[in-house]
C-alpha cells in the first residue's frame, strides 16, 4: 500500500475538522462572539432586542438591514398574515401521513413539497426570492401546526390574519386564542431563535443556495440540518433527561454517573460559546416565571441545579436549548414539536442568509486531505 501524496495544495496540518475557525463568507446579519458571550443582529445586541422588539421586527432587520417604523411594521405584518394560505395538495399531503411520523420529517417534507406547487420556485430574480422568503416565513408555522391538529386527529384551525406570527402559530395549534403572557413568552422565544452566525443549519442552507438551487431547496436542507440532536434537536434531549431524572434529590447522582459513563448533559456546553450562552438568561428568566405561575417548580428547579453542577464541575455553562426546553414544556407544548419551533423562527434568518449569499454567489466547494491508498491494482474477479 502507498502512502497518500496529496494533489492540492491542503496539508493535513491545515485541515480543520468540522471547519472550526474557518471564516465561510461575510456576513452584515448577525455574530456570534464565543469568547464574551455576545450575539449581535444587525448591529443590535440581543440583550438590546430581547423584550423590546417583536419577532417581526427582528425578521424587518434581518431582511432589510433595519428596524420597522410603525407603518413599515403594518405593512409587512400584513404582507406576511397575507402568505399564510397554503396550497391545498400540501395540506392533503401533510395531513395524510403517518399519525407517528416525526414532526420535523413533516415538516422538511411539507416545505419541499410547497415548492412544487410554487409555479415561480426557480425565478431567480430577487424580488422573486424575497417573495419565496416572506411566504416561507409565513407558511412553514401553517405547515407544521396543520401537521399537529392532523394527526391528532383534530379539525384543523386556519390562520387567523388579525394575530401575529407568534399569536398565529399558538392559535393554530392549540384551537384557542393564547392569553398575551404566553403570546409574548413564544414571541421573545421567536427571537432569541432568529439568527446565529454560521450554524450547521445556516451554513447547509448557503451551500445549497450557492448551487443556484431553489429556495426551497435551501431551506429544506437547513430543516434537515436542524433536525440533528447535536443541533435544534437538544433541546428535546433535555426534557426527556429532566423526565428521566424525575424529581431534584435525583439530580446529583444522575450528574455523577453520566459523568463517570461521559455521557452527554444535553443542553450544556456550545460550540461556539466558552462563556454563558446570552440567551440563556432571558429563557431562564421566563422558565421561572413560568414555572411558579403553574405551580410546578421542580422542572426549573432541577435544570438549575443541573446547570450549577455542570459548571462547578466541567466549566460549562447552560445554552440556548437547555432553558427553552423548559420554557416550551411549561407553555404545555408536545415535546416533539420543540425544534420545529426553532425551525420557525430560524426561518427568518436562514431566508436572509440565503438572500444574502445569491446577491454575492460563489459556489461554496471546500477542498478535502485524501488519506486513503494510492495505486491499488486491480485483481481479476475469479482472482479476488
Amino acid at each position: 500500500m502507498t502512502t497518500p501524496t496529496p494533489a492540492s495544495a491542503a496539508t493535513p496540518s491545515a485541515v480543520t475538522k468540522g471547519l472550526e475557525g474557518v471564516i465561510a463568507a461575510h456576513t452584515r446579519l448577525s455574530d456570534v462572539r464565543g469568547d464574551i458571550g455576545q450575539l449581535i443582529y444587525c448591529g443590535y445586541d440581543i440583550d438590546e432586542l430581547a423584550g423590546k422588539v417583536s419577532y417581526e421586527e427582528v425578521v424587518h432587520l434581518l431582511h432589510h438591514n433595519h428596524l420597522p417604523n410603525a407603518t413599515e411594521l403594518a405593512q409587512f405584518k400584513a404582507v406576511l398574515a397575507g402568505y399564510r394560505e397554503i396550497p391545498q395538495g400540501v395540506i392533503d399531503l401533510i395531513t395524510k401521513l403517518p399519525k407517528d411520523c416525526p414532526p420535523m420529517h413533516a415538516l422538511r417534507t411539507g416545505v419541499s413539497a410547497l415548492g412544487c406547487y410554487d409555479t415561480v420556485a426557480d425565478d431567480d430574480t430577487m424580488d422573486a426570492q424575497r417573495r419565496k422568503a416572506q411566504r416561507l416565513i409565513a407558511q412553514i408555522p401553517v405547515v407544521m401546526a396543520y401537521f399537529h391538529r392532523s394527526r391528532q386527529g383534530l379539525p384543523l384551525v386556519h390562520p387567523d390574519a388579525t394575530l401575529g406570527e407568534a399569536a398565529n402559530f399558538l392559535w393554530m395549534v392549540d384551537g384557542e386564542k393564547p392569553s398575551a403572557e404566553k403570546e409574548s413568552t413564544m414571541d421573545m422565544c421567536y427571537v432569541l431563535h432568529a439568527d446565529h452566525g454560521m450554524n450547521a443549519s445556516t451554513f447547509s442552507a448557503r451551500v445549497t443556495i450557492a448551487t443556484l438551487s431553489d429556495m426551497y431547496s435551501a431551506i429544506t436542507t437547513a430543516i434537515g440540518t436542524l433536525k440533528g440532536p447535536l443541533h435544534g434537536g437538544a433541546n428535546e434531549g433535555v426534557i426527556k433527561m429532566l423526565q428521566e431524572i424525575g424529581s431534584l434529590d435525583k439530580v446529583d447522582a444522575f450528574i455523577e454517573e453520566s459523568l463517570a459513563q461521559k455521557r452527554k448533559i444535553m443542553g450544556i456546553g456550545h460550540r461556539v460559546y466558552k462563556v454563558l450562552d446570552p440567551r440563556a438568561p432571558h429563557l431562564k428568566r421566563m422558565a421561572q416565571i413560568l414555572s411558579a405561575k403553574l405551580g410546578d417548580p421542580k422542572w426549573i428547579q432541577m435544570s438549575e441545579r443541573i446547570a450549577g453542577l455542570m459548571l462547578e464541575k466541567k466549566g460549562l455553562h447552560a445554552n440556548v436549548d437547555f432553558y427553552s426546553a423548559t420554557v416550551y414544556f411549561s407553555l404545555g407544548i408536545p415535546t416533539d414539536l420543540f425544534t420545529p419551533i426553532f425551525a420557525i423562527a430560524r426561518t427568518s434568518g436562514w431566508t436572509a442568509h440565503v438572500l444574502e449569499q445569491l446577491a454575492d454567489n460563489r459556489l461554496i466547494r471546500p477542498q478535502s486531505v485524501y488519506t486513503g491508498p494510492v495505486g491499488l491494482k486491480v485483481v481479476p474477479i475469479a482472482q479476488r
